[in-house]
C-alpha cells in the first residue's frame, strides 16, 4: 500500500463524500442542533433529536476542527450543536434524556446511559476545540453522575440495547472507559483517568476470553460465562472498536501486556467475523452456531467496517505485522465498494448478508448521525500520516 495515496483518498472521501451531506441537509441553523432522523438521501424524516446523536455530532465537528484540518466551518457547526445542548440541558437529576423535540421538549426520559456517554464525549472534544470551559464543566458533571452507576448493570438503562436479566454488558464499560479517558486527559484529573482504567480492566479481564478468542458481549457480573445464547453472543465490530479503545488507554499507561492482548483480539475478531461467502463483517455471531442475541445478526452494517479500519491500521502501526495491513485492505475494499452512496453522499447504513440495501436494523430507531464513519476517517488519516512519516511502520 502507498500510504500517501491512501491519505489523499481517505481525506478526500471525508471532505467531499461524507461531510457535505451533514452540512447541507441536517444542521438546524435556527434552533441549533442536528436533525438526525434522516434518510440516506438526505430527507429529514423528523426534527426530533436523539441526544446521543447530538453528542456524537458535537464530537465529530469538534474533532474535525481540532484534529483534522482546522477548517472554521467545523467549529461553526460544533457551536450550533453545543448551543442546543447548552440551552436544553439535562433533566432535573442530571441525566440526559433519550430524545428531545427541536424546541427542546423532553420526549423520552433517561432511557439510555449511552446518551450521557456521548454528551460527555462530545463536550470534552468541544472544550478542546473551542477552549470552552463550560463544556468541560458539563462533561465533569456527567462523569460524576454516571460513574457510580456503572458497577451494577441490573438497573442500568441502555436503550436500545437491553441487557439480559442477570447479565453484565460489555457496552457500558467499553464506551465509558474511552469517554472517561479522554475527559481525564482534557482535565488532567488522575482520578478520572484511574476510573477509565478500572473500566478498561473490566473489559479485558471479564469480557475478553483469550481461550475462546472472542470478547463476549454478555457475562455474569464479575466475568463468569452465561450458559445461554446471550452468553455465547459476540459482535466482531464491537470488539474491534473496543480494542482500539483499549490500545489507546493502555498505551497511555505503558501497559504493553494489555496492548498485546488488544492486538490479538483485533486479529481474532476480524477473522471470526468475516463472511467468507459474501464478504464483509456480520453484525453478530454465536460461539456454537446458534442464534445470536442481537438485532438482525446476519446484516452487514456500516459501523463495524469503519471501526475495523481504525483498529487494523492502528494494529499495523503497533505491530508492523503483515496480517493487519492485509485485513485493512480487505475490509477497505468491501466497505468502499458496498456502502458509499454516490448519488446523495455519505454511506448507506445497512445491507443484508448478500449486500443489498435494507431498512433500519434496530426497530424503531430511524437514526443517522455523523459519527462512526467520520471518526474512523479522521483516525485513519492520522495513522496513515504517521506511517508515511515513519517510512512504513511506527511503534506505539
Amino acid at each position: 500500500m502507498h500510504f500517501r495515496e491512501e491519505i489523499r483518498f481517505i481525506e478526500s472521501h471525508l471532505r467531499d463524500q461524507v461531510m457535505p451531506f451533514w452540512l447541507e441537509h441536517c444542521l438546524d441553523r435556527v434552533r441549533g442542533g442536528l436533525n438526525n432522523c434522516v434518510a440516506d438521501d438526505g430527507t429529514v424524516l423528523s426534527t426530533d433529536r436523539f441526544l446521543w446523536s447530538q453528542g456524537r455530532a458535537l464530537w465529530t465537528f469538534s474533532a474535525l476542527f481540532h484534529e483534522f484540518d482546522g477548517d472554521p466551518r467545523w467549529l461553526e457547526a460544533a457551536d450550533l450543536v453545543a448551543r442546543f445542548l447548552f440551552e436544553t440541558g439535562p433533566l432535573a437529576d442530571g441525566a440526559w434524556p433519550f430524545k428531545r423535540s427541536a424546541d427542546g421538549a423532553a420526549l423520552q426520559g433517561a432511557e439510555s446511559v449511552y446518551a450521557d456517554a456521548f454528551v460527555v464525549y462530545g463536550m470534552t472534544e468541544y472544550a478542546r476545540a473551542a477552549g470552552n470551559q463550560r463544556a468541560l464543566e458539563v462533561a465533569v458533571r456527567g462523569y460524576e453522575r454516571v460513574s457510580p452507576l456503572l458497577d451494577d448493570h441490573s438497573r442500568l438503562p441502555t436503550a436500545p440495547h437491553a441487557i439480559p436479566a442477570g447479565a453484565q454488558s460489555h457496552g457500558p464499560s467499553m464506551i465509558f472507559a474511552l469517554v472517561f479517558h479522554e475527559l481525564g486527559l482534557a482535565t488532567g484529573d488522575r482520578a478520572i483517568l484511574g476510573r477509565a482504567l478500572e473500566l478498561a480492566e473490566k473489559v479485558m479481564t471479564q469480557h475478553w476470553k483469550p481461550e475462546l478468542g472472542v470478547l463476549l458481549e454478555f457475562v455474569r457480573p464479575g466475568g463468569e460465562r452465561l450458559d445461554s445464547d446471550a452468553g455465547k453472543t459476540f459482535l466482531a465490530g464491537h470488539a474491534l472498536e473496543s480494542m482500539w479503545f483499549m490500545e489507546r488507554i493502555y498505551a497511555h499507561h505503558g501497559r504493553e501486556d494489555r496492548v498485546a492482548q488488544a492486538m490479538a483480539a483485533i486479529r481474532s475478531h476480524v477473522e471470526k467475523g468475516w463472511d467468507a461467502e459474501f464478504g464483509g463483517l456480520t453484525l453478530a455471531s454465536h460461539l456454537d452456531g446458534g442464534k445470536p442475541v442481537w438485532h438482525q445478526p446476519d446484516a452487514k452494517v456500516w459501523w463495524p467496517h469503519t471501526e475495523a479500519l481504525v483498529a487494523l491500521l492502528r494494529a499495523y502501526e503497533v505491530t508492523g505485522e503483515a496480517w493487519a495491513l492485509e485485513w485493512y485492505e480487505r475490509v477497505r475494499d468491501y466497505a468502499f465498494r458496498m456502502f458509499p452512496d454516490r448519488e446523495h453522499g455519505e454511506w448507506r447504513q445497512n445491507l443484508d448478508r448478500e449486500g443489498r440495501p435494507i431498512g433500519v436494523v434496530v426497530k424503531g430507531l430511524q437514526v443517522k448521525d455523523p459519527f462512526h464513519l467520520p471518526r474512523a476517517l479522521i483516525y485513519c488519516a492520522q495513522s496513515l500520516r504517521r506511517l508515511a512519516g515513519a517510512g512504513g511502520v511506527g511503534q506505539g
